[in-house]
């Protein structure tokens, strides 16, 4: 079985200042829209954010940074990306308590550095998930296939398709509880794979004790040197994708002055641990030299890491237990995929980059024109994919480096922000949150996410093969096509310093809408 991994108010700040070609947000009266609401509690953003990163790329592909770099080479991969996403977040989290919008850095990126930039980053991170979207059908049906192999594949991926539409189009406190309980369920099941882990180890469950012979094991703990380290920071980065969903999150939750900063605290270290843990205890537990351990990142659920140690620890049932735990990680990134795009959207409309009929929300704020088209487009690459397997190919390639493009746009946002904070005579101390070691956190981490998008197929440049050239870096050119073509049509520039709006949104309490 073969599993693809996918990435998981009007809260408008009506003081932007204006530059050329760029649309101003438009006040919608009551009748128009009523705005998305802010009834995302606290618990439902650290969750979301927790959750987001905990999926198939740590159940089924962190296998595979040890098998290529050994137990050694697949730590510091882990950590030297956990560390990029954590200023990352830090950044996000200063700009998400100043101005908490759904648009998040798509409209940070139009504020601070060029509305052309905004254009782009939010047209391209909504197509990105609108498209994983239908990777994450795709996959959930494989996955149930997995007990009911005579089924068609297509009619389950119809149904996970309806039921992440129904939820979305309820209220946003149905997909955040939602994505709350299928967070747990995740953090649940690894809580549980650390402690039997560790239980195997010193041998209390296992005897005699696994120990930590595999570090030491021929030419571990580092295999291959720095060259297998930075290919496996690829695989490292992709698990952490979808950390970013706390900025867009930001724009309906209560209180996001305080729940943005504690889910960024809390999860960033919560998140590392377990990663880091976790493959502390695949590594001392299964040799590098596992064949396993690649099987798993092709997506046999049975040779997953998570698989092998629960079987190891006496559980008969583990490849179909795992496999439902990998089955809520794909519904988990599919109800955030939805959620992501459809706000991504609502925020362009708002911002003046997409009809404006986007914009409307129903009674329950939610921007169901938005929801509907977004629907429709993952509706048409899961088609696609039945149809016409190099059009679907070429689609999911198209998005496989959106993750790594914003985040160059959130540390882009920041630092420019940042700047025009201090240059317009304001203090630090004047923000509701502030990142920390300004400028090396947005420098570390925009250097380390060209290095991964640079680094992606250094093969293919090797080779000179053009056409996995383009299947890999097609999101490039897309992203650039975006921008040049705004800024060409609408002359835009980048924002003078002097001139960027840093401006606290105000967030209206009355009856939970989100408002500038």
């Amino acid at each position: 079985m073969s599993v693809q991994t996918g990435h998981t108010g009007k809260n408008q700040n009506n003081n932007i200042a204006s530059t050329p070609g760029k649309k101003t947000a438009t006040q919608h009266s009551p009748s128009q829209s009523g705005g998305v609401q802010r009834n995302l509690k606290t618990r439902h953003v650290s969750m979301i954010a927790l959750g987001g990163c905990i999926g198939t790329g740590l159940f089924m592909t962190s296998g595979s940074t040890i098998a290529k770099a050994g137990p050694g080479g697949g730590l510091v991969a882990y950590i030297a990306m956990g560390i990029m996403v954590y200023f990352l977040m830090t950044s996000l989290g200063e700009l998400a308590t100043n101005q908490p919008v759904s648009g998040s850095f798509a409209t940070y990126n139009a504020k601070y550095v060029d509305p052309a930039l905004g254009f782009a980053m939010g047209w391209n991170y909504w197509f990105n998930w609108a498209i994983t979207v239908a990777v994450d059908i795709s996959t959930a049906a494989l996955l149930i296939q997995y007990w009911l192999p005579d089924t068609p594949g297509w009619v389950w991926s119809l149904v996970v398709l309806g039921i992440i539409f129904l939820i979305n189009a309820l209220t946003v406190s149905a997909f955040g509880e939602t994505e709350y309980w299928l967070s747990l369920i995740k953090v649940i099941t690894v809580i549980v794979f650390l402690v039997l882990g560790f239980a195997m180890i010193v041998g209390i469950m296992y005897h005699p004790a696994i120990g930590l012979g595999n570090f030491t094991y021929k030419d571990a703990p580092f295999v291959g040197g720095f060259p297998a380290i930075l290919n496996v920071f690829l695989i490292a980065g992709f698990s952490f994708q979808g950390t970013e969903l706390i900025g867009v999150t930001a724009g309906e939750s209560e209180d996001p002055e305080h729940a943005v900063p504690k889910a960024i605290h809390s999860v960033f270290w919560r998140l590392l641990i377990f990663y880091m843990l976790s493959i502390f205890v695949i590594a001392a537990i299964i040799p590098y030299t596992s064949p396993n351990l690649l099987s798993a990142a092709d997506g046999n659920i049975a040779m997953s890491p998570f698989t092998l140690v629960f079987r190891r620890a006496g559980l008969a049932a583990a490849a179909s237990v795992m496999n439902a735990i990998v089955l809520t990680a794909v519904l988990s990134s599919a109800n955030s995929g939805m959620y992501a795009s459809t706000r991504m959207l609502y925020s362009l409309a708002e911002e003046g980059y997409a009809p404006k009929y986007f914009a409307r929300t129903t009674k329950h704020g939610i921007p169901l024109a938005s929801l509907l088209v977004t629907t429709i487009i993952s509706l048409a690459t899961f088609g696609s994919s039945i149809f016409g397997e190099k059009i679907y190919m070429w689609l999911v390639a198209a998005s496989g480096l959106t993750g790594f493009i914003a985040w160059v746009g959130i540390a882009i946002s920041h630092f420019r922000f940042r700047r025009a904070f201090i240059r317009q005579g304001h203090k630090l101390s004047e923000l509701k949150y502030h990142a920390k070691l300004f400028p090396l956190g947005p420098i570390i981490a925009l250097i380390l996410c060209i290095i991964v998008i640079g680094g992606q197929n250094i093969d293919a440049f090797i080779n000179w093969d053009w056409q996995q050239i383009g299947i890999t870096y097609i999101g490039l050119p897309l992203v650039l096509i975006l921008y040049f073509g705004y800024k060409i049509k609408n002359h835009t520039h980048i924002i003078p310093l002097d001139e960027v709006d840093v401006s606290p949104s105000k967030i209206a309490t009355d009856d939970n809408t989100a408002s500038a």
